[in-house]
């Protein structure tokens, strides 16, 4: 799809259409999981889409710079191990202005940033590795019980991986949703085609604060936001951080009572509008941004009618293409929870506790497996 000689344009419309193939299906399963119902998680991916393209356009234009946003896959996925909460939706949608507010005042009052930088990267990771275990499991349990339509996707995934690296999720999907329209056409609901909007009015409970606004902040900050920096540095840009988490606080806020769960700042995707993917000249690679904006607004008004074909999937094919998007992230947040031999046992834990999905006095299991890492780490610090 890029232009042979890179093109900041090509860059980032491939940007834009990567990030969300890659993993709009794993948003769609979050929102739901915590309650949202087919045309609440619709208008959420529509919220989502349209927030992180006004983003991207002020911050593009704004400092020239290829700065790329994106929703929180980690946080989706987050939110698929956590399920309802006590309020049910309209607590979720509370939870998400919360983690909106606590992203805004990352910028604005620095010793909240460094409060979670003292969480340490072993205990993060390994929180989200545990998240994700249950759902990189499902193309395991799919093509056991479903060969017939999991298979496809599955061996899809694995050439890609072989023969075409960065479109192996996106084709993944692909070949899902064919399969999809081949086996349930007739049960999309097409009067869900169009992009709309669901307004849900916030409500707010212990529960649902601790068991998400709390592991979504942290998770969002440490997979994504800390990350993006470091991914925009490595190409010699500078991100504007207090600007940057002030627009991304401020997308999630106005996207919340929508159903959109977290915007932020681009991580992995951020290296190809960044990258001389996006052309020689890094003085106009700023452009890649901003075409990655219109295409991001081009993908909010399919995002409704995608839904759509999700919610007639047949068995476990989407939910297989899920935790195929998933497994590098996987890979890469195991690798970091248990790189260092000190405190090796406390991640090993928190990895654990995350995986099990409990839920104790109403609260989710990722809550429980920070607090079991972070008591354990200094005890066994005191033991060596």
């Amino acid at each position: 799809m890029a232009a042979p000689d890179g093109h900041p344009v090509a860059a980032g419309v491939v940007t834009a259409v990567v990030g969300f193939s890659s993993s709009f299906v794993v948003v769609l399963a979050g929102l739901a999981a915590v309650g949202a119902s087919a045309s609440e998680a619709a208008s959420g991916l529509v919220a989502l889409c349209v927030a992180q393209a006004l983003g991207m356009l002020w911050l593009g234009l704004r400092h020239r710079t290829p700065l790329t946003l994106a929703w929180s896959t980690p946080g989706a996925a987050l939110l698929v191990s956590t399920g309802v909460v006590e309020g049910g939706w309209p607590a979720a949608v509370g939870a998400f202005v919360v983690t909106a507010l606590l992203i805004g005042l990352t910028g604005l009052v620095p010793w909240l940033g460094d409060l979670v930088g003292r969480i340490p990267t072993s205990l993060a990771r390994a929180m989200l590795a545990g998240v994700l275990l249950p759902l990189c499991l499902a193309p395991v349990t799919g093509l056991a019980d479903s060969p017939a339509l999991v298979g496809p996707v599955v061996l899809t995934w694995v050439l890609g991986l072989l023969l075409f690296p960065r479109w192996a999720v996106p084709a993944s999907l692909a070949v899902a949703l064919a399969v999809v329209l081949v086996e349930a056409r007739s049960d999309v609901d097409v009067d869900a085609l169009l992009p709309t909007l669901a307004w849900t009015t916030p409500t707010w409970t212990v529960p649902a604060l601790v068991s998400i606004a709390l592991p979504l902040y942290v998770v969002t900050m440490a997979s994504q936001n800390v990350p993006g920096v470091a991914v925009m540095a490595s190409h010699g840009y500078a991100v504007p951080w207090r600007e940057s988490m002030t627009v991304t606080g401020l997308g999630t806020l106005l996207s919340a009572p929508f159903g959109g769960h977290a915007v932020n700042l681009a991580a992995i995707t951020a290296a190809m509008a960044a990258g001389p993917l996006a052309g020689a000249d890094r003085a106009r690679r700023w452009v890649a941004s901003t075409s990655a904006a219109v295409t991001y607004l081009v993908l909010a008004a399919l995002a409704s009618a995608l839904t759509a074909v999700v919610v007639a999937a047949p068995g476990d094919v989407v939910q297989a293409a899920a935790g195929l998007a998933l497994v590098g992230t996987l890979a890469s947040s195991l690798a970091g929870a248990l790189a260092e031999e000190d405190g090796r046992e406390a991640a090993a834990v928190c990895f654990l506790v995350a995986a099990s999905g409990i839920t104790v006095l109403g609260v989710g299991s990722a809550f429980w497996a920070l607090v079991a890492g972070l008591a354990l780490r200094p005890l066994l610090a005191a033991r060596r």
